[in-house]
């Protein structure tokens, strides 16, 4: 392979579908250059590039990163809940099965 070229792979997953795509670009290359030269916008035409969250090895990444090779650009998709949200209601939801299992019955 010419020395002045680097091997990335580009990731995105929906729900439905994963989709990898192995690019190669010039040395010095950055993320925007990565996401310019792929097919991710064609793929999936709902993806703005000004408002994406990307990360190489999950650790996040401005577009102005420098790649290197071997880096696997992720594109990752908005949480659905916030994780301490979905904690405590888990945590309210095992609650009040214990407080069923353990209400006690009074005797008239």
């Amino acid at each position: 392979m010419n020395e002045n070229l680097i091997s990335i792979e580009l990731a995105y997953a929906t729900p439905e579908r994963q989709w990898l795509e192995t690019l190669l670009l010039a040395r010095g290359s950055t993320v925007a250059d990565a996401l310019d030269k792929s097919d991710v916008f064609n793929v999936f035409p709902h993806l703005d590039k000004s408002t994406l969250t990307l990360g190489i090895f999950s650790k996040r990444v401005e577009l102005t990163t420098l790649l290197q090779a071997g880096d696997r650009l992720e594109i990752y998709r908005p949480l659905q809940v916030d994780p301490k949200v979905a904690r405590k209601r888990r945590a309210e939801k095992k609650r009040a099965q214990t407080d069923k299992r353990w209400t006690r019955r009074t005797r008239n």
